[in-house]
């Protein structure tokens, strides 16, 4: 597990729209929200991204960028943002390196059946690229409020 204090696993990945984003275009700029979630256009995460999407202007206003992870093909992040309406970075870990550096992948139990998915994570980045709070296995509903709190107190 990542803990306050340590430095960002450096990642370069496509988005929505096959362009690259990286840690390194966030140093020395702006803060970074990398937020990690299981699957696309799935309840659970549609909520968490909306909710990131309703307060892209006040995590700005806080210099601070939103970008969520998951293992989905950049074609199922950009439907996920046009159905859905998000202002936020998708980006695609297709071979889950990034969530294996952030240690998301981990096994879940669910109906008795053990198995290995992305535990809903977040990591809140300072302009140094030092993580400043890492939350593992949050609840959807409510939590993109709860990381803006975070945000504005840096």
């Amino acid at each position: 597990m990542l803990n306050v204090g340590d430095k960002a696993p450096d990642f370069a990945l496509p988005n929505a729209d096959l362009e690259k984003s990286e840690l390194g275009d966030y140093l020395g700029r702006s803060n970074l929200v990398l937020y990690f979630y299981p699957k696309d256009n799935t309840p659970g995460c549609t909520i968490e991204a909306l909710e990131f999407s309703d307060l892209v202007d006040e995590f700005r206003a806080a210099d601070t960028e939103v970008l969520g992870v998951s293992m989905d093909t950049c074609l199922s992040h950009g439907d996920f943002r046009d159905q859905n309406g998000l202002m936020i970075g998708l980006l695609a870990d297709v071979d889950g390196t990034l969530c294996q550096d952030y240690h998301v992948w981990q096994e879940k139990e669910a109906h008795g059946e053990k198995r290995m998915g992305i535990a809903r994570s977040t990591f809140v980045i300072d302009k140094e690229g030092t993580i400043r709070h890492a939350l593992y296995n949050v609840k959807p509903k409510g939590h993109a409020q709860a990381v803006l709190e975070l945000v504005q107190q840096l």
